[in-house]
Formats: structure tokens, C-alpha cells, sequence
């Protein structure tokens, strides 16, 4: 039994008559097709086909044999993809991940850092919130991230690349909008969205500084991601507290304002697993450090 035999014979039952399957499946003569099946058939011990005056169809031998049939033939497809995968490797690939807004301003620079790489890889990118990325890349899904220092991530190494003021975000028409900075003690009165334990790092900034300041707000939300965050403080007509880079996102109905005093920051950092021996992640990290870039970035922003 050769592999064209199941070829013509998958032909046959999936058209259902041997004259159309050898016109217009196989590109052959249907007599000689007539041939490779009784042979196939004599190979077997049974009849696969019943003739009858429309065409063909199945026996019940013929309905077993179709199941495996269409398998053998998808295994060795299969097994030659495998052997041109492995004759002609494929290109070489680099996944990045940002926080979501922060790839407006980093997707350039981290093209820009690739370099030379750029023509002989494939760059995927990845827009979540920290922990997300923190995830994928312990789970090996991502190369790099611009993150947040996520906590209980020991096989990470993380490297600071720039650092965020926090500002006020409100509506355009808000009492407080009109104010070139914000009084954090007038936050207190007005309905707040907060940052969910979604996003532990951002979290904590903020509390740590409302608690600095000594104003408790009235929560009125919180917010797992900064799209859920403008959608509530549009809503609820309140503020909240968000890192600058939000700004990227943000609709003409809303604002950012700058805390009067002390501004509270939030570091961003990039990170990678300590395993990955990707040669491009390599390059990447020493242009990364050698680059003007880190220090142009570090600044607050």
C-alpha cells in the first residue's frame, strides 16, 4: 500500500464518484483510477466501495478505513513540516511587552534599540497591566516588559528606565480643573477612584502617599486597568490618581493636574527572566545600557 493509495481513495469518498474525483481532484484517467482502487481494495480484503448508478459510496469497511486514512495522511503532512521547519529554521523572534499606554512612548525606542536585528526577527508585542506581564515573562511568552517591580517574582531581574510623577485626572468641566495644581486634602471630598489590587505596585504608591498626606478620600471604585479608570471617573464625575503616561490615553472630556507639594513617583522599569539565552535579548539588554537613552529617561516625566 503506498501513500497515493490513500490519496485516491480520500478523493473518491469525499467526491463520490470516480469520474469526478479523476477530473477534477486528481487530474488523472478515471479508468486508471479505477485501477488503483480495486487494488487498494485487493490490498485490504474488502470492498471500501459500493458502485452503484450515481457514483460510489462507502461501505461500512470503507467508512472505517476513511477515519484512518485521513489521519495517516495528516501525520505525514505533518511530519513534513516538521523536516522544512528543521532544514530552513524560522526567523528569529523577540517579545516585548509594555504597560498599557507606556508602548506609545517605548515601542519606538525599543525599535530604535534593536537595530540592525530588526530585518532577521519577528517583534511581537504585548499591551497588559504589571502583573500580566510579570507572568509572561516568569512563563517565558515575553523577552522584555516595561513593568512595574512586581513582588514574588524571583526568577525576574528587573532594571529602572524611567520614573512617573502621579497626577490628579478629573473631567475637563470639574471644580478642580480650573487649578493649575491640586491640594491632595481637597481630594477628600470628592468621589475617588482608586486602583484595584489588580495592579498591587500603583496601588500601593498611591496609598502610601494619601497616607503621607494624611487624606482619607471617599472610594467610590477601583479601577483594574486605566481604560476602566477613565470610564469611571467620566461617569462618576470624581478624580482619581494615575501616573503621567496616562495621558496617552486619555479623551478630550478629561485632565491631568500636578499635586501641590512633594509629587509622588512610581518607577518604571524594564525586566527579563534571568534564564532566557536569547541572543537578541543579550544585544538588547547591553544597548539598553550603553544607550544615551537610559539616561535621557531617567528623569521624572
Amino acid at each position: 500500500m503506498e501513500l497515493r493509495h490513500l490519496r485516491y481513495f480520500v478523493a473518491v469518498a469525499e467526491a463520490g464518484s470516480l469520474t469526478v474525483a479523476a477530473e477534477r481532484r486528481l487530474h488523472t484517467a478515471q479508468p486508471s483510477l479505477s485501477r488503483q482502487i480495486r487494488d487498494l481494495e485487493h490490498e485490504v480484503g474488502v470492498s471500501l466501495f459500493a458502485r452503484n448508478p450515481r457514483g460510489v459510496e462507502l461501505t461500512p469497511a470503507g467508512e472505517a478505513f476513511l477515519h484512518h486514512a485521513r489521519l495517516a495522511l495528516a501525520e505525514v503532512e505533518s511530519a513534513a513540516e516538521s523536516a522544512r521547519r528543521a532544514g530552513q529554521p524560522e526567523k528569529a523572534s523577540f517579545a516585548i511587552g509594555f504597560l498599557t499606554g507606556r508602548e506609545m512612548e517605548w515601542l519606538p525606542e525599543a525599535m530604535r534599540i534593536l537595530g540592525d536585528d530588526l530585518p532577521r526577527v519577528e517583534v511581537t508585542l504585548w499591551s497588559h497591566n504589571s502583573p500580566s506581564l510579570a507572568d509572561a515573562l516568569s512563563r517565558g511568552k515575553l523577552d522584555v516588559a516595561f513593568l512595574r517591580q512586581e513582588a514574588g517574582a524571583p526568577d525576574l531581574i528587573f532594571k529602572p528606565v524611567s520614573r512617573d510623577k502621579i497626577v490628579v485626572v478629573m473631567p475637563r468641566d470639574h471644580r478642580l480643573a480650573g487649578r493649575e495644581t491640586v491640594d491632595p486634602r481637597e481630594l477628600a471630598s470628592e468621589p475617588f477612584i482608586g486602583v484595584s489590587d489588580a495592579n498591587p505596585v500603583l496601588r500601593v504608591a498611591i496609598d502610601q502617599y494619601l497616607e503621607s498626606v494624611a487624606v482619607r478620600v471617599g472610594m467610590v471604585h477601583e479601577a483594574d486597568n486605566l481604560a476602566s479608570a477613565i470610564s469611571m471617573i467620566l461617569s462618576t464625575h470624581g478624580v482619581g490618581l494615575s501616573p503621567t503616561y496616562i495621558q496617552n490615553l486619555l479623551p478630550a472630556a478629561l485632565v491631568t493636574r500636578p499635586l501641590v507639594g512633594p509629587e509622588p513617583t512610581i518607577d518604571l522599569m524594564f525586566g527579563y527572566h534571568r534564564a532566557n539565552t536569547s541572543p537578541i535579548l543579550k544585544r538588547f539588554l547591553a544597548r539598553m545600557e550603553s544607550d544615551s537613552i537610559r539616561a535621557g529617561r531617567t528623569r521624572a516625566v
